[in-house]
């Protein structure tokens, strides 16, 4: 799975996700690494940085900025499906490593 200039966006959350429906998140890869830059109401800008494995699995690590001004960190691991429409979505398992350190799930579908 190549995750290269695909774009996504939320569209299932936990709600102590900080992600709404307007986050973009913009990929890019090379090899196996994978990049993102995001932003969207809740957050003013966030970057991800990322491992992709044969499966298609992505192991990540993210950080943003919210538009209280907190640095907001976390992990998480998105393994990809694909919708009816042949669209990649990405179920993700996360968890803060910053604030309150909770879990939490998101649903990416491609767009």
């Amino acid at each position: 799975m190549n995750y290269d200039n695909k774009n996504f966006k939320p569209i299932l959350n936990s709600e102590n996700s900080e992600i709404t429906p307007n986050t973009i998140f913009l990929y890019k890869q090379k090899g196996n690494i994978l990049t993102s830059s995001y932003k969207g109401d809740n957050i003013i800008e966030g970057y991800l940085l990322g491992i992709v494995h044969d499966d298609g699995t992505i192991n990540m690590v993210y950080h943003q900025v919210n538009k209280n001004g907190n640095l907001m960190t976390g992990t998480c691991i998105s393994k990809p499906k694909l919708n009816k429409e042949g669209k990649i979505q990405l179920h993700e398992k996360w968890q803060w490593t910053s604030g309150n350190k909770t879990k939490g799930k998101s649903i990416l579908e491609e767009i």
